[in-house]
């Protein structure tokens, strides 16, 4: 993405476009993970209510955007650890980037700018719960989260395996950008 890429909290007229990516981010990543019927049943008209409300509320969950050039292309949102038992005070519910987007760097902005909200919010360790058939699973580990438990949910009658990635402190891993040449 260029430098007209933003992180900016959620208003109330950007729950469509959260729901969209949301909706289009699960429908790309857990066809052959989740039933079908789920992710069919999933519609961005329902999802955007969801958002909508949870942006609106924003007492339990805050919800970020990621925008370039007026247009939404990530979402994340995040509170308190909803298991304290980890010993992690905040938690990362959800991170999404448009599916036609990956690999342009929309992903480490929006975990970066999640980390700076938790920060300003006082947090100061954070869990991410991830599909273990995620391939998002091998980004938190690049961007310096640690395997710290595992668990399986229910979804639909189906057991879906998680792992959850830890930070001890909200920085996400420093990258080194290696260029080769050809001879």
């Amino acid at each position: 993405m260029g430098t007209s890429l933003t992180i900016r909290k959620a208003r109330p007229s950007d729950a469509e476009s959260v729901a969209r990516i949301y909706v289009e981010s699960w429908r790309d990543t857990y066809p052959l993970v989740l039933p079908a019927r789920l992710l069919s049943g999933m519609t961005v008209e329902g999802q955007s209510a969801r958002w909508r409300n949870a942006i609106a509320i924003a007492a339990r969950e805050a919800v970020y955007v990621a925008e370039d050039k007026d247009r939404i292309v990530g979402m994340t949102s995040m509170g308190r650890a909803r298991d304290s038992g980890l010993g992690y005070d905040a938690e990362i519910y959800t991170l999404y980037v448009d599916p036609m987007l990956t690999g342009r760097g929309i992903g480490r902005a929006l975990l970066g700018g999640a980390f700076a909200a938790l920060a300003e919010r006082g947090h100061t360790r954070c869990v991410i719960w991830a599909h273990a058939g995620n391939p998002a699973r091998f980004f938190y580990e690049a961007m310096g989260g640690k395997p710290i438990a595992e668990r399986t949910t229910s979804m639909m009658g189906v057991g879906v395996p998680e792992i959850a990635f830890g930070w001890t402190r909200l920085a996400l891993a420093e990258t080194s950008r290696t260029t080769s040449r050809s001879n």
